[in-house]
């Protein structure tokens, strides 16, 4: 049974911050698909947790995964969700966490 995806805040800040980043530098309509498309990726992470590369070095129990070779995706698989933490976009370094 998949997981439950959920957002923090910084995450969903970034997914809005990222459309409008693109919005401004392309077609609205293809900077909606391109978020559309980077949320549903975060919401398949449910279906398979513990996919990436995990990430110690970061926080214990963090993993990251990519998305269309521009974005890492860090997340925390708990007992019954996982939490995408944040959204790196372009290149972004991901920084070490407090636990």
């Amino acid at each position: 049974m998949p997981l439950r995806v959920t957002f923090s805040p910084e995450a969903d800040d970034r997914l809005e911050a990222l459309q409008t980043y693109l919005a401004d530098r392309f077609y609205p309509s293809r900077s909606e698909a391109y978020v559309r498309r980077l949320a549903m990726r975060c919401l398949s992470i449910g279906s398979a947790p513990l996919q990436g590369q995990r990430r110690d070095d970061i926080r214990p129990g963090v993993r990251t995964t990519g998305f269309e070779r521009n974005v890492t995706i860090l997340f925390e698989v708990r007992e019954t969700e996982v939490i995408i933490l944040d959204i790196y976009y372009g290149g972004r370094q991901v920084p070490f966490l407090v636990p």
